[in-house]
């Protein structure tokens, strides 16, 4: 059972006995099937040896947990703010919003940099996508999606296309092109279809090929100009709500947060899931590489953000404070690493020094929650976009 991944739910004729039922849909080998619940508990226990039940070998995977914990934990010889102690702390460095950007009539949900320092791309409840000027503020195009809730937005490596997608289920790539007053809507092109919401979406170090994560549980990649599925990744037990490609330029790995309180290291071209870390209370809204790749981070709605070392294969730093009671909801690294910019609900974005676990700064300026929290690709800024229907450019 364990290639297996549990969709959403639907009603139907059953694939075993026919009856029309309350119906899973779920891969068996990759192979998509729709299962009532008694033919899937009836499947699960045909493999089982004389003398195994589900309840066995639930508790058989709850104690191979447990060792793996108690091996990891012989490794962990110390903390990474005890490393640092001899580090020189941080000096006070001042940020301020230099732009705010309105024109979204509701919460924006995702945004993404262009690789030229200049545009960024946003989504929101509205249905809309917009590219802007961050220099200038100015619209650059705009387009209205067929649904609303736009979980999801990219920029293209090239910068010539931007891709997007929420609650229609698909990622959908728009070309762009000089002409501010063409249709992009009429030059949209659905690459990717999921059984469930689109929560993120990454290109890979081309145009060509996209990632995308879902709702129904799922990763994928996909072509871009055949719309064919390349790659799926099946390994979280509910909804994807965030992926991150790893930072070298031969990038072969990508991590994935959820609902299950996992973060996934997948490699891409075998489809396996190669780490997993489950040290977090709550949901994974967001994961992010460390520049180097060694690393990620990851911001939970258990109000704390953290780092798992790759190569420890462990959590190694945790960012909280008892004061912090609402989730974290988005995080990125400055370029050298050496600052976590964390998004939280209660409408602030706290800086987090890396390497000491210490905050050094909180900004406030926002009116609603932080929704997303993007470093420019010079970083020299940075952007967020909050439910107060605005984004700002930090710096």
């Amino acid at each position: 059972m364990c290639d297996q991944t549990f969709l959403a739910i639907t009603f139907g004729p059953c694939d075993n006995c026919s009856q029309n039922k309350p119906l899973m849909n779920i891969y068996l080998k990759n192979e998509p099937i729709n299962y009532c619940s008694l033919c899937v508990e009836l499947m699960a226990c045909q493999g089982l040896a004389k003398g195994e039940t589900i309840h066995t070998l639930k508790a058989e995977s709850e104690t191979l947990k447990t060792k793996l914990e108690e091996e990891r934990a012989k490794l962990h010889d110390v903390e990474l703010h005890q490393v640092a102690e001899k580090i020189e702390a941080l000096g006070q460095f001042v940020m301020k919003t230099r732009r705010t950007l309105k024109g979204h009539g509701n919460k924006v949900l995702c945004v993404d940099w262009c690789r030229d320092k200049r545009r960024i791309v946003s989504s929101s409840q509205d249905g809309k996508v917009i590219v802007w000027d961050a220099y200038t503020t100015n619209k650059e195009h705009a387009v209205t999606m067929p649904c609303t809730w736009v979980m999801a937005c990219a920029y293209a490596p090239s910068g010539c296309a931007v891709a997007c997608g929420g609650l229609d289920n698909k990622c959908s790539v728009y070309p762009l092109s000089l002409d501010k007053n063409e249709n992009l809507a009429a030059k949209k092109k659905s690459v990717a279809m999921h059984t469930n919401y689109l929560s993120s979406c990454s290109f890979t170090n081309s145009d060509m090929q996209i990632l995308t994560s879902s709702g129904d549980g799922t990763c994928a990649l996909w072509d871009v100009e055949s719309g064919q599925l390349l790659q799926s990744f099946h390994g979280h037990s509910a909804d994807v709500l965030s992926l991150n490609l790893a930072p070298s330029e031969t990038g072969n790995t990508f991590v994935s947060g959820g609902c299950d309180k996992k973060a996934n290291v997948w490699d891409m071209r075998s489809g396996q899931n190669v780490q997993s870390f489950e040290t977090h209370e709550s949901d994974i809204n967001s994961v992010k590489y460390y520049p180097s790749g060694d690393a990620f981070a990851t911001g939970s709605d258990d109000a704390t953000c953290r780092l798992y070392d790759l190569r420890a294969d462990r959590e190694v730093a945790i960012y909280s404070k008892e004061s912090i009671i609402f989730g974290a909801s988005s995080v990125d690294f400055s370029l050298s690493g050496r600052l976590l910019f964390a998004g939280y609900n209660d409408y602030t974005i706290n800086v987090w020094d890396v390497l000491k676990g210490t905050r050094v700064a909180i900004l406030f300026g926002h009116e609603n929650r932080v929704s997303t929290v993007r470093v420019s690709p010079d970083g020299t800024a940075f952007c967020s976009g909050s439910w107060d229907n605005t984004l700002r450019i930090w710096a």
